[in-house]
């Protein structure tokens, strides 16, 4: 493994922060040398942009040698998939996507029925089929341990069994970082390289490297609508029920997933630097604050998890 070199003369966050970088670094340079098939899980989210980043890092100056995966629901916000495409182009990515709409359309999967239209539940069976014929043996994901506590009981390998299944009593020591890649037949492992970062950490790490993002993650006007306490996108997917108002408010993303269930918050922040003022005065995780299928029990993201969910 290389040793990155740190200036004395580094801020203290920035300290921090190239810490974290090398930690990163280090495991996704571990998963080329290991595995035969890896594959990065893409939304197009903030911290898929920063794997993406920290893995082209990591293999520089060669080519990504694996694809990005990208789970499409069918409910994406349109800004996610410009910058997708953007990001696919500018790079010269490799890019797979599996489709929840193809796989309703295909009579694979059913739709949701009832008042609950959001597509979460069903980007499980997509992302499995997806793994299952791509024969990826290790998914990088960009989930972190402060988002959410199903997701503080993760390891940085996260062994899936044959049927994609995780097994929060079957995960394997990570003693002075040491990683245990060894897979049977038929499994596969989901490997987080920013687990230990935080959201903050995120949005300074985003600052210092001039990381792009999708526009909604900053300040913008857009026409919502409050609905248990969360502000809802209007659109073709999301409308107004009785008593709920749609107004013109400027607002951005914490985090963003299905259109249905994923919330804006109120904000001024139009710059990485405004964002981390915001985020310092935070005391809820944004999955916590903006993300409604997270609320529905308080298992919601574990049973997910149990179910193949990354």
């Amino acid at each position: 493994m290389t040793t990155e070199i740190i200036s004395p003369h580094l801020r203290p966050e920035s300290k921090h922060l190239r810490d974290l970088e090398s930690e990163s670094l280090h495991i996704i340079r571990e998963v080329v040398a290991e595995f035969d098939r890896p594959g990065l899980l893409f939304s197009g989210g903030k911290d898929s942009a920063v794997l993406l980043h920290l893995a082209l890092k990591a293999v520089r100056p060669a080519h990504l040698p694996f694809p990005i995966v990208h789970i499409d629901t069918g409910h994406n916000f349109p800004e996610l998939l410009a910058f997708r495409d953007r990001t696919v182009g500018r790079l010269g990515l490799d890019l797979v996507v599996g489709s929840v709409d193809d796989a309703i359309a295909s009579g694979r999967i059913l739709a949701p029925a009832g008042a609950d239209i959001s597509r979460n539940r069903l980007q499980t069976p997509v992302l499995l089929e997806t793994i299952l014929k791509g024969r990826y043996t290790a998914v990088f994901g960009g989930a972190r341990r402060d988002e959410e506590r199903a997701r503080a009981k993760e390891r940085v390998y996260s062994l899936r069994d044959e049927f994609g299944q995780w097994d929060p009593r079957n995960q394997r020591p990570e003693v002075w970082n040491l990683y245990n890649g060894c897979i049977n037949p038929g499994q596969h492992m989901r490997v987080f390289p920013i687990s230990n970062w935080t959201e903050l950490d995120v949005w300074r790490y985003i600052a210092e490297e001039q990381i792009e993002l999708p526009e909604i993650y900053y300040a913008h006007e857009r026409q919502v609508f409050e609905r248990d306490g969360m502000l809802m996108a209007l659109s073709s997917l999301m409308q107004p029920g009785h008593g709920e108002t749609v107004g013109t408010r400027t607002v951005r993303y914490r985090t963003v997933g299905d259109m249905t269930s994923t919330a804006a918050v109120a904000s001024e922040a139009r710059t990485p630097e405004d964002v981390i003022t915001e985020t310092l005065a935070m005391r809820i995780s944004e999955r916590g604050e903006t993300r409604a299928d997270d609320r529905s029990t308080d298992a919601a993201m574990e049973d997910r998890k149990r179910e193949g969910y990354f």
